[in-house]
């Protein structure tokens, strides 16, 4: 759907972001980079569109050049929470959890609430294996106004990291049409296989974590 949508209009602010962003969630990430380089282009000063810019970037593997262009997109003198959030994430992806937190908060300052922001903290946490903490922010932020369904999904996976399972299954099937709630739940599967495979490696020496 989004990529014809974007055939027809490459020019398209929101098409561009949507494709992109479902590309990235299916794991496409150098093909949303292209497209997001194609968007930068025709809004190249829009700061919406470089803070998905920066997410481009940092999920293609260049978190440099993703730090790089979201600081170079955001203003001192009046902060783009946006920005200051995908800064965070980015951070984040490369293990600076205190500094990411520390955005997330500005933003939050800046956008109370925000679901996205907060879902972004909870990630963090989830990250550093707090996952009490991480869930506390992912509830708080699926219960906001303007949560979407990657929010409710965050939540299911770090509901069902603490063996929840059914609970995890119902929140992830919760407002999606049953192509893609399967979709979903396949996915959260997927993950919670990986954390057991996690939860292995960590009992194993770290020689042979490493082989």
């Amino acid at each position: 759907k989004y990529g014809s949508a974007y055939e027809r209009n490459s020019k398209d602010k929101q098409v561009g972001l949507a494709y992109a962003s479902a590309l990235r969630m299916t794991g496409r990430n150098d093909q949303a980079l292209a497209v997001m380089r194609q968007v930068a282009i025709v809004h190249a000063n829009d700061r919406e569109v470089l803070a998905a810019y920066g997410k481009a970037l940092a999920g293609a593997g260049d978190f440099e050049a993703a730090i790089d262009a979201v600081r170079r997109a955001q203003r001192p003198d009046f902060p783009d929470w946006r920005l200051l959030s995908a800064e965070g994430a980015i951070l984040d992806q490369m293990g600076q959890q205190d500094a990411a937190r520390e955005l997330y908060r500005k933003a939050l300052d800046l956008q109370p609430n925000e679901a996205s922001v907060l879902s972004n903290l909870g990630m963090s946490y989830l990250l550093a294996n707090d996952l009490k903490t991480a869930e506390t922010y992912m509830r708080s932020a699926s219960q906001r106004s303007g949560a979407d369904s990657r929010v409710r999904q965050n939540l299911a996976l770090v509901v069902g990291l603490q063996s929840r399972f059914h609970e995890a299954d119902q929140i992830a099937r919760q407002e999606l049409s049953p192509q893609q709630a399967e979709a979903n739940v396949s996915y959260l599967k997927s993950m919670l296989a990986q954390q057991n495979s996690w939860t292995k490696l960590k009992d194993k020496k770290p020689a042979e974590a490493a082989a």
